[in-house]
């Protein structure tokens, strides 16, 4: 199959007329016919936008469903979801749940092997090695303490499906958990109070990640610059939720100058109620209240989102000035690196996985294809 006319989303992220000609899910070509453009300001016909198809690192749930329910048919409502969104490849999360629900959660992954919606890219272990100070919407109970044979118990029961492993470093152990796990699993600072010199012992011990980026950590500060400060230094990748309950604009707008888009990763965080209208819900075994974009605990307190990640790339373009160029590159090149999958997805290249996405000029999702495969 042939999709001409199109706008495409190059290797050099920039917006390039051409074409793209994929067989058996997989693009054989990407002819580029002529200059590159701005794609926030592109003049001339309408042809659409391609871009490759995104890549959500970190969300729970959507449809009702959330990973944590580890019924046999929880993936594949979220991965039908998000591909009709335009998100292709998925790395859900985890909550700080009791070990026997975490056994159950980890036992039906590996059990996964649906081919339906979006490719199922493993999973976010968010908790429960977090810091009980800052737990956000997490379940204080079940925090425990970093424990490498658990861990690496809960990657077996998972089929080796965890990307990612989010811990607070300024626990007791974490550094040791670092330096144990870091050649299996990416490390992510999270859910924690940890100053500077904690964190940056942390990205030295082996950690690269940093979760949604200023939510469930100390606040950056002149003279303290925390996490966000260390990570900086360190050159970590960074998740941000640009659903504009997060994080304000203009601090949104400081972060890509700060790390560039190679470095951010935009993210969901989105729960069950994404997709669906205002209520009650959970989270993690907790009543959330969801009204317009805000869904919170009854203390208060933020419990993710009710967005999905290709409302989050517009929302980071057209209310947060974020160049397009950057903010596909955050949303499909950056994550599929940061976890490791870049071999296969994250860009229009020969011989990747034909996940594509057609978007008119205001960002409309118009066509998805995922492994060749329209659906949308």
């Amino acid at each position: 199959m042939e999709i001409n006319n199109v706008l495409v989303y190059t290797e050099q992220h920039e917006f390039v007329s051409g074409s793209i000609s994929f067989e058996d899910g997989i693009i054989k070509d990407v002819s580029l016919t002529g200059e590159a453009a701005a794609g926030n300001d592109v003049a001339g016909d309408d042809a659409l936008y391609a871009i490759p198809g995104l890549v959500d690192i970190h969300f729970h749930g959507c449809m009702g469903a959330d990973l944590c329910d580890a019924e046999p048919d929880t993936i594949k409502t979220l991965a039908e979801y998000q591909a009709g969104q335009g998100v292709t490849t998925i790395c859900p999360a985890t909550m700080t749940m009791s070990l026997p629900e975490l056994h159950k959660i980890m036992a039906n992954i590996g059990a996964y092997q649906g081919d339906t919606g979006a490719h199922f890219a493993g999973v976010n272990m968010e908790g429960p090695f977090i810091s009980p100070a800052n737990k956000g919407a997490q379940a204080a109970e079940n925090i425990i303490p970093c424990d490498a044979a658990l861990f690496r118990e809960l990657n077996r029961e998972s089929g080796g499906r965890i990307r990612l492993v989010d811990i607070a470093p300024e626990e007791p152990g974490a550094i040791e958990f670092i330096e144990a796990v870091r050649d299996e699993v990416n490390v992510s600072l999270a859910h924690t109070v940890a100053d500077y010199d904690a964190a940056m012992a942390a990205f030295r011990a082996g950690a690269n990640h940093v979760t949604h980026l200023f939510n469930a950590m100390l606040p950056f500060h002149h003279r303290k610059p925390g996490v966000q400060g260390a990570a900086a230094d360190a050159g970590a990748y960074v998740e941000l939720i640009c659903d504009g309950v997060h994080i304000h604009p203009a601090m949104v707008r400081a972060v890509f100058k700060l790390f560039g888009s190679d470095r951010v990763c935009l993210i969901s965080d989105s729960m069950r109620a994404a997709g669906l209208a205002d209520g009650d819900y959970t989270l993690g075994g907790q009543a959330v209240k969801v009204k317009g974009s805000l869904a919170t605990l009854a203390d208060g307190t933020i419990a993710g989102s009710v967005t999905n990640l290709m409302l989050c790339l517009k929302n980071a373009v057209q209310e947060m000035q974020i160049p397009l160029e950057a903010a596909v590159r955050s949303a499909s090149e950056t994550p599929a690196r940061s976890i490791g999958i870049f071999d296969c997805c994250g860009s229009l290249s020969s011989g990747k996985r034909a996940d594509i996405v057609l978007l008119d000029r205001d960002l409309n999702v118009r066509q998805v294809f995922v492994g060749g495969r329209a659906v949308k």
